[in-house]
């Protein structure tokens, strides 16, 4: 297989197409109204409970000019009980095409798809979850997140051109940034946040890998019910 070497990217990249998709939601309420006022035409694409909140931060008129679902651009609804949003092959070939890649350029046309700017994705509470007194396996378990870190990592291997945003503590940096150079963030303000991201999603599969690994089968077995042998 061979792989894609890129020599030439451009330093700044203009803000235009976002995905979020948050556990934590706090922040949003100045972060969102705030990307959307630096950047009227800027389009914020998002999923279940993350898309509501964006529809109260925005309001009715620019949530309608400005948010659209998840589901809406790829095409394919949510899976039951959200276990699948945004693991779809159109949002993956938006986060990782690479800006001067004729190739990666024609695949986006074809499928009628954006080169997305801006991941912010904070994953579920894995670690706050098995820190609680008495919880059970099956809580753990409903807790890891999968295509969160797919997001970010996604993201954050294409910090040629996104931003991955995993830490709500950075929005106002990000704000200032946006606002200081007209909607675009800087190649090391990219570079900074895939550090940060990599570093989140590490942490994030050593505390999973840490839990299972200290959990006694006893009591993973005592939580479920076996139907057949």
């Amino acid at each position: 297989m061979a792989l894609n070497f890129v020599e030439q990217i451009d330093g700044a990249v203009r803000v235009q197409h976002v995905l979020v998709s948050v556990s934590d939601k706090a922040g949003l309420e100045a972060f969102i109204p705030g990307l959307v006022r630096i950047n009227p035409g800027l389009t914020l694409y998002s999923t279940g409970g993350t898309f509501q909140a964006l529809q109260k931060c925005l309001g009715a008129s620019l949530a309608k000019k400005n948010l659209v679902q998840v589901s809406d651009y790829t095409g394919q609804p949510e899976m039951q009980g959200g276990l699948v949003k945004t693991l779809d092959f159109k949002i993956y070939l938006g986060l990782l095409s690479e800006t001067y890649n004729p190739a990666h350029a024609a695949d986006l046309q074809r499928v009628k798809g954006v080169a997305i700017d801006m991941v912010v994705v904070n994953l579920y509470p894995f670690a706050r979850t098995i820190a609680q007194p008495g919880v059970t396996p099956e809580q753990a378990r409903a807790n890891i997140d999968i295509g969160g870190p797919c997001m970010v990592r996604a993201a954050a291997k294409n910090f040629l051109r996104v931003a991955s945003v995993t830490d709500p503590a950075d929005y106002p940096a990000i704000m200032a940034e946006l606002n200081q150079s007209g909607g675009k963030l800087a190649f090391k303000t990219r570079f900074d946040l895939a550090r940060k991201a990599f570093a989140h999603t590490a942490a994030y599969d050593a505390a999973i890998a840490g839990y299972l690994a200290k959990c006694p089968f006893d009591a993973v077995q005592k939580t479920y019910r076996m139907m057949r042998e």
